[in-house]
């Protein structure tokens, strides 16, 4: 789009971009109102607790509310909790807030008061000052507490053991020791799985902003650095209407390519090697995924695109088997398959079923061998899929019961390749691995230092699959066109 063009006429083509996704779609209170009744439903008696976010303990980040928290109340400012309590099936709830002191809310705000509350979100709302005490009265009374654990994110619950949410139950459990006290985030994880129509829209509109990212690298100036990348994809998130990046842009040229979650973003970007972006936007807090895999220069090398050719391949098989009752297993191991094979024409493992003894944690002993201690799977270690939704890592319907997709799954399909030597000086020194790394040294240094992902984003409908992803571009001829096009458009 040209610079002259007013920022008016920008909002226009920013609605449009998404087609009949509208701008403003959103959760309605009706939809918290009905996940509430369903939590009740499947507690039967009892009592939910859980905790949001905290306010940020620096004047430079903003406050983002935690994802379980915002699915069950769509309150998002810091220092709240949530109670909700099922006797039969049916909740009554109420969230406890913290006011924000008079002169602090000219810094950072006013937060909506009991009767805003009450009308936007249908919740009853307390002091948090009296969460202790209404908590300790339903303790009391026998019913059983379950807890929603206030962690920032699902990938590292373990470690964050110190959150304000535990210390708290821990406190009632030690006035009350004969508490039951149950985990309450299967119950809501399960909840999660399934998106909603209006949780589609919001995760179309997140791939689409996202999208638009990918294909403004694409088309933009030939990157020296990979801040510069990470730059221009974060400001087209953010020009579109994005709150924020969906998690830390991994942005990794040559060598860094190979890591997985390089998240640095400094290193030069150089002609000849390939730069993998993983980086996606967050939409009225539902986030997106997406990664493509780009020629520095423009164009890929024979060797490039073989990896490159070998993994799409890879995606499109697992892509034909992701339908509706389809096995999510099946779909992972079409996927791996298909690039083993491809591996081992390259002459880069000995054969699909060839192993090693991996720098990891595994039992290789059994018969057939884990997956975990092939040859193949050191070059590939990640899984290729993962749900989505309010988390980049989101519950999904394939993680529970029979393990298929079922309609209103969203998620995502990302093989990938990692060449280097470097990974090959982390194997350790065993027989097996001796000889290994002796026959395919030399055919990892024509493949040196190439890091391939690709990864798109689905969601199941009642009659197939739709990649709401599209926008980004991920074929050969489509990245080394859009890379002939460099310079020919002013960044807006």
């Amino acid at each position: 789009m040209p610079r002259t063009q007013s920022w008016a006429r920008l909002a226009v083509v920013v609605v449009t971009i998404a087609g009949a996704v509208p701008l403003r779609a959103q959760i309605s209170t009706a939809e918290y109102v009905a996940r509430r009744d369903s939590l009740a439903a499947r507690i039967g008696d009892g009592v939910v607790l859980a905790f949001g976010g905290r306010t940020p303990v620096t004047d430079f980040g903003t406050f983002y509310q935690l994802p379980a928290f915002h699915y069950l109340t769509g309150y998002d400012e810091p220092d709240a909790a949530f109670l909700l309590v099922a006797r039969s099936g049916r909740p009554s709830a109420t969230i406890f807030v913290t006011p924000v002191d008079p002169r602090r809310a000219f810094y950072y705000g006013f937060r909506p008061d009991s009767s805003a509350i009450a009308r936007s979100l249908q919740l009853v709302s307390r002091p948090f000052s009296t969460l202790a005490a209404a908590v300790d009265s339903l303790a009391a009374a026998g019913l059983p507490l379950y807890t929603i654990t206030d962690f920032e994110d699902a990938d590292f619950a373990r470690v964050d053991s110190l959150t304000r949410g535990q210390q708290f139950v821990r406190g009632v459990v030690s006035r009350h020791p004969s508490l039951v006290v149950k985990d309450a985030h299967q119950v809501v994880d399960q909840l999660r799985a399934r998106k909603t129509p209006a949780e589609v829209a919001l995760l179309k509109k997140a791939a689409e902003i996202s999208a638009e990212g990918h294909r403004a690298v694409m088309q933009g100036p030939t990157p020296q650095h990979e801040y510069e990348v990470a730059a221009l994809i974060e400001y087209t998130f953010k020009r579109l209407g994005a709150e924020r990046a969906a998690y830390g842009s991994i942005v990794g040229a040559g060598v860094n390519g190979t890591q997985l979650h390089y998240m640095k973003d400094t290193a030069a970007a150089r002609p000849g090697e390939l730069i993998v972006i993983d980086a996606a936007a967050e939409y009225r807090g539902y986030a997106a995924d997406i990664t493509r895999t780009l020629p520095v220069s423009g164009t890929f090398t024979p060797a490039q695109r073989a990896i490159y050719q070998l993994v799409r391949d890879a995606q499109a098989a697992a892509e034909r088997v992701a339908k509706p009752g389809a096995l999510a297993r099946a779909a992972e191991d079409s996927s791996f398959a298909v690039r083993a094979r491809g591996l081992a024409a390259l002459g880069l493992i000995d054969s699909v079923d060839a192993t090693i003894d991996p720098p990891w944690n595994a039992d290789c002993t059994p018969l057939p061998h884990p997956r975990a201690c092939t040859q193949a799977y050191f070059w590939m270690i990640h899984g290729i899929s993962h749900g989505l939704g309010l988390a980049v890592h989101d519950p999904a319907q394939f993680y529970y019961g029979d393990r298929t997709y079922q309609p209103g799954d969203a998620f995502t399909i990302e093989p990938g390749i990692y060449i280097s030597s470097r990974s090959l000086a982390a194997l350790p020194d065993t027989p097996r691995n001796r000889a290994y790394v002796a026959k395919v040294r030399s055919v990892v240094q024509r493949y040196e230092n190439t890091g391939v992902r690709i990864e798109d984003d689905y969601v199941v409908t009642q009659s197939g699959v739709e990649r709401i992803s599209a926008g980004a571009p991920r074929e050969i001829r489509e990245i080394e066109a859009l890379a002939k096009m460099r310079g020919t458009k002013p960044i807006p």
